[in-house]
């Protein structure tokens, strides 16, 4: 994604154009397969030039160490998969406390372990394409967390780990006891991941209450829907389903489980819907802070649009800035002037929003 939307080329542009958008932090991924070039040998040239654009923007970067990808070779189930994803998260620490100031380092180990252990383990969809494992995967991952942030902590004890992890509300599609049941197990396998970091459930695989410094969520349009149909809730649909649960009640749930602040890790919508969806989730967000849940930022995904996963022909129109192709083959970056205005409004009303 980084080449596709060629923010690799345009690193020095992107940054600048985020600045004078007021928003001064942002999330990039440390590709593990590009730092980690042979086994137990690291290459930070591809992290250089943002540490050093990030620098000279003024800009916070939150560092997540796995986005779905992992070196060639490298056995998702096997004890070394944890053994090396802990010795990667030690260099990458150390070489990110070797240049960083004053600020504490956050991290996010590993995005998304509940849909990483679906799409990777249950339903075959990523690599390695595994069926009905997607609770071995699950349980792999969270032992390849705890053991980068161990080593995350060797290295820096100030270090702050941020989740992120799915946040959905699922409703049963009749009254029958069957669907009750189902769709509060499907519900209640959100919190797995989180629960097993923390040490609230499996406790043999070694979470303890200390891992977690800040609860991070990705939250969607389409995050909530019926069991076993699947049918989504209609955001956009007025009027819209009663069924539909607003942002702040799930995310008073979070803060009460867990007594974390909390952080929207992932949120957009598509074409027309981007500014209204933010101008909502502002005023959710914004309700469920004035309740009392400590909220740390919000963080646009895409903040420039992004490719289809299955169609790289296919952009989403979902980030502040849409891509146009020139002749030459640049992307150029078109902001959309109906999502910028909201996100100044919200910005100017105090709202978070990184």
């Amino acid at each position: 994604m980084v080449a596709a939307t060629q923010h690799d080329r345009w690193l020095d542009d992107d940054y600048a154009a985020l600045q004078e958008r007021g928003l001064t932090t942002v999330r990039e991924t440390v590709r593990w397969h590009l730092v980690e070039t042979r086994e137990g040998h690291f290459d930070f040239r591809t992290l250089e030039p943002m540490l050093e654009t990030a620098k000279r923007h003024r800009l916070q970067i939150l560092w997540t160490l796995c986005h779905y990808g992992w070196p060639d070779g490298l056995d998702l189930l096997s004890a070394s998969f944890v053994s090396r994803f802990a010795a990667y998260c030690r260099a990458v620490a150390s070489f990110l406390n070797a240049q960083s100031g004053s600020r504490p380092p956050v991290y996010t180990p590993i995005n998304e372990m509940s849909f990483l252990a679906w799409a990777a383990g249950e339903i075959g969809w990523f690599y390695p394409f595994l069926t009905n494992r997607g609770a071995d995967v699950k349980r792999q991952l969270v032992r390849a967390c705890l053991a980068g942030i161990t080593a995350i902590r060797e290295v820096n004890p100030g270090a702050r780990i941020l989740t992120s992890e799915p946040l959905i509300h699922v409703v049963p599609e009749t009254a029958s006891e069957t669907h009750v049941e189902g769709a509060a197990r499907y519900r209640e396998s959100q919190f797995e991941v989180s629960d097993m970091l923390m040490g609230h459930r499996e406790p043999a695989l070694g979470g303890d209450g200390t891992c977690v410094d800040v609860v991070g969520l990705n939250f969607y349009h389409d995050n909530q829907w019926e069991y076993p149909s699947g049918r989504k809730l209609a955001w956009h649909v007025a009027p819209r389903d009663a069924r539909w649960r607003p942002l702040r009640g799930l995310l008073r749930e979070v803060c009460e489980r867990y007594g974390r602040p909390l952080y929207l890790t992932e949120t957009s919508h598509v074409g027309d819907g981007r500014a209204a969806w933010l101008r909502e989730l502002s005023e959710e967000v914004h309700r469920a802070a004035e309740g009392g849940v400590p909220i740390l930022g919000v963080c646009l995904y895409p903040i420039v649009d992004r490719c289809g996963w299955d169609d790289a022909r296919h952009w989403h129109n979902s980030g502040l800035w849409d891509l146009s192709s020139d002749v030459d083959g640049r992307l150029r970056r078109i902001v959309n002037r109906e999502y910028a205005a909201v996100l100044e409004w919200v910005q100017e009303r105090g709202a978070l929003a990184t």
